[in-house]
């Protein structure tokens, strides 16, 4: 899978890994030797990178409860507070520039970072991707957050 990527105001084509969907393996917030779980351990979701230069992030806590309405946009506040913490999912523009991707969040469910651009640092590691983020406040505390994504098996048509 190939890219095109600017690198000093020249156009060159270079190979671009994180094209695909990948799913969750892990989300891990670390501070220092403290490591915590923020949407559980068993936390899952998908992140996805398009050729076109396009992504989307979808991640959520096991055992959400449903609410009692089939109104897509109905629930109680309860209902709805409870399902706000246990989500997150933001997507947009991004560039690969080898060692990190810039997220340039469009849409987000957290209205703060909608116009930002978020530096993920990547390792590659086989079939899994590590993203690892700069330091941010993560239930109050500045942790940076650790996602292993592996590469989803490609679905037949």
């Amino acid at each position: 899978m190939m890219t095109t990527t600017r690198i000093d105001g020249e156009r060159a084509v270079k190979p671009n890994p994180l094209i695909g969907a990948w799913r969750l393996v892990t989300y891990e917030a670390l501070a220092g030797d403290e490591v915590s779980y923020p949407l559980g351990e068993d936390a899952s979701g998908y992140i996805m990178y398009t050729p076109d230069g396009y992504m989307s992030v979808l991640i959520m806590a096991a055992g959400r409860a449903n609410f009692a309405s089939d109104d897509i946009l109905g629930g109680t506040d309860a209902e709805k507070l409870a399902a706000a913490g246990t989500f997150i999912s933001y997507c947009g523009e991004y560039e690969f520039l080898g060692d990190r991707v810039v997220h340039k969040i469009e849409t987000a469910f957290y209205p703060n970072r909608v116009g930002t651009e978020q530096v993920r640092y990547v390792r590659l590691e086989g079939d899994e991707i590590v993203l690892t983020t700069p330091p941010m406040v993560i239930h109050g505390t500045s942790r940076s957050g650790r996602l292993v994504w592996e590469r989803a098996a490609p679905r037949s048509p």
